[in-house]
């Protein structure tokens, strides 16, 4: 396939998702899976993982920051900002749209049912998204330790009515996986510095 056919392909992807998926980012991600690692095989699930995460720890919304990193993943720079501009003009298109007839619209009964409709699909959305990396991520002791603290940390605020930003959890996430791999440095470089001595003594 051909650079300008990979970057349509790209576009017409990224306005698809942003015309028919609501609820935001992370009722997003399902989505996102389906097109990046199984339809199209632009990434694996590792990298989608990586991309998740990427994606929510950087300003912006998700879906944004996902379709720009896809876009310079697949095609480079004009890849991102064709991904970009796909995602967006949707969302522009339709909030601008319903600026113009904000209160006739809001006024609508038909309107504010589908919006209750919505908000509960969205719901399954996200917990779905939710499980699915879950059962991807690897099982090692790190991943599965931080997330037991995350979700105790969670609940424990929410019990306690503490308002926590999620940039704290990723913050502190990513200072522990930072930990964990200078505690494996330190421990490769100790065990070298053993054997060494044991060679050394050996001769």
């Amino acid at each position: 396939m051909s650079k300008n056919k990979l970057i349509l392909r790209l576009f017409f992807t990224m306005l698809k998702i942003g015309l028919f998926t609501f609820g935001g980012g992370y009722a997003m991600i399902a989505l996102l899976e389906n097109e990046f690692v199984s339809e199209k095989k632009w990434i694996d699930n590792e990298e989608f993982m990586d991309m998740v995460a990427i994606a929510e720890s950087t300003p912006g919304p998700i879906a944004i920051n996902a379709a720009t990193w896809i876009g310079y993943r697949v095609a480079g720079f004009f890849g991102s900002l064709v991904a970009t501009l796909g995602m967006c003009i949707p969302s522009i298109t339709v909030v601008f749209v319903i600026s113009l007839f904000f209160e006739a619209f809001l006024s609508l009964r038909v309107v504010a049912a589908a919006f209750r409709g919505i908000q509960a699909a969205v719901i399954f959305l996200i917990l779905g998204a939710g499980l699915k990396m879950l059962k991807k991520m690897k099982k090692r002791p790190f991943p599965l330790i931080v997330f037991s603290l995350t979700v105790v940390s969670m609940l424990t605020f929410s019990l306690l009515a503490i308002r926590v930003s999620a940039i704290y959890y990723i913050l502190v996430g990513g200072a522990l996986g930072v930990g964990s791999y200078l505690l494996s440095l330190c421990g490769a470089k100790h065990n070298k510095c053993q054997n060494g001595a044991k060679k050394g003594g050996e001769l």
